[in-house]
């Protein structure tokens, strides 16, 4: 699943209305236009409503065309920036734009339907690709071709309440690195009383699934074998997740009753100051304080507890089949302008994001390596505007955690797995044993299919 954030949940997917129908194609095909430019389509464009980020993105989009006087960009724009009930349809249906948004786990799928153009013979024109992590490239990579570019990246880590922690008798600068820890710290916390909670996790909507999973990797574990074709969730590190999550609740009673969580129950709880702490990512942040009510004095992130693992996403570009070699080469130059030059650009201008008051500071998302991460993060510094030493435990700890994207037909999976983790948190005698042979059958059977 996609992280919930400031900077990636307001972007949009481009469905063609019929006045922009009337005007120019979605997909391509011409590989220019009447006045003669190299015209391509690209959406993500923020929604209108996001004044500020739309103001930004058309502002960057402008800027790129006065450089690049050859090159006409039409942008789209609707919400969200990729909506998986309309994605293939619009790939078979020759409607997709000529540079489009992409979830990291899409890429696999779109190379299979032979929906994407490669871009491998063009990369050497692309000249911060070196400079990208190499594990993010590697995603869009695929039997030694490149189909895709990153744009962010994110990596799940566990939110935390300062002041519940020091109320609690906690040290607000050691957040707990083990389950065993965040099961003490949740206990101690959820005995402050008022109602107050320990520890939250999903249960619904297929975030459960996705919440076991990320779970699953902090412990070394997975829940698709690494070919992908057998369940890996009837082992030891399945067991651990689940009577983990059994015995906080439970026996702990440092949960909560309310169970059947989504992301939003976590953020408002969170933000009003009753819990101690949830899995997310660093993107959650601005969204506690700006939408939630809570402080960034209060609010920090530590490491994936479990110290194996940690659950990454993200999102990036890939191209119609159908581009001409002209419009490659002109998308890759806009996607240089606006997303992969260190300290510019829509994502990184943070002298411009500081000025209209978004938040400069945060820990992710960290595309760059090198000399361009070395750039990219003083001027980040010299532009933060929020409590950085909050996130430095976490930095510190995902260096040494092992990155895992989500597994395939992830969606279905995270369904599955949905009802074995409300089942653990709603029924004190949930039987674990058969939950994971049910949910090890269930996703063989969505593995077989795919």
């Amino acid at each position: 699943m996609t992280s919930t954030g400031f900077r990636r949940t307001f972007v949009a997917i481009g469905v063609c209305s019929s006045l922009a129908l009337a005007a120019t194609a979605c997909g391509s095909g011409g590989g220019g236009s009447a006045s003669g430019k190299t015209r391509i389509t690209v959406n993500c464009e923020p929604p209108k409503s996001s004044r500020t980020d739309r103001k930004f993105f058309d502002a960057d989009v402008a800027s790129f065309e006065r450089q690049n006087p050859d090159i006409d960009v039409v942008t789209h724009d609707a919400f969200p920036c990729e909506d998986p009930k309309t994605f293939d349809a619009k790939l078979a249906g020759g409607q997709m734009e000529d540079v489009f948004y992409t979830y990291f786990t899409d890429a696999g799928h779109v190379v299979d339907i032979n929906q994407a153009a490669d871009l491998t013979p063009y990369l050497k024109e692309l000249k911060s690709y070196g400079t990208l992590q190499k594990q993010l490239r590697d995603i869009y990579t695929v039997n030694g071709k490149v189909y895709g570019i990153p744009r962010t990246g994110y990596s799940m880590g566990l939110i935390y309440n300062r002041a519940l922690f020091q109320r609690a008798g906690l040290d607000p600068d050691q957040p707990p690195t083990t389950w065993d820890e965040v099961r003490a710290d949740a206990k101690k916390i959820a005995a402050l009383g008022d109602g107050t909670v320990g520890y939250a996790d999903y249960s619904a909507q297929n975030q459960g699934g996705w919440h076991f999973t990320a779970e699953m990797y902090s412990q070394g574990g997975d829940v698709v074998s690494a070919d992908g074709k057998k369940a890996t969730v009837d082992t030891p590190a399945g067991h651990a997740v689940l009577e983990n999550l059994h015995d906080m609740r439970w026996n702990d009673n440092s949960m909560g009753s309310k169970q059947l969580l989504v992301i939003n129950d976590a953020q408002q709880m969170m933000g009003a100051g009753k819990l101690g702490m949830y899995l997310a990512a660093p993107d959650n942040i601005p969204i506690l304080v700006k939408e939630k009510g809570a402080s960034y004095d209060d609010i920090a992130i530590g490491p994936m507890p479990g110290g194996q693992g940690t659950l990454i996403g993200g999102d990036g570009y890939m191209f119609n089949k159908h581009d001409s070699p002209a419009q490659i080469r002109a998308g890759l130059k806009w996607l240089e302008h606006m997303y992969l030059t260190p300290g510019k650009g829509f994502l990184g201008d943070y002298a411009r994001a500081k000025r209209n008051n978004a938040p400069v500071g945060l820990p992710e998302p960290r595309l760059f390596t090198g000399a361009a991460d070395t750039e990219d993060q003083k001027i980040k510094k010299a532009n933060a505007n929020v409590p950085v030493q909050n996130y430095q435990s976490f930095l510190d700890g995902n260096a040494k955690l092992k990155m895992k994207i989500e597994p395939p037909d992830a969606q279905q999976i995270y369904s599955v797995l949905d009802g074995t983790v409300s089942a653990v948190l709603t029924k004190k005698d949930a039987d674990i044993d058969g939950l994971l042979k049910d949910a090890s059958g269930k996703i063989d059977s969505i593995l077989a299919r795919s």
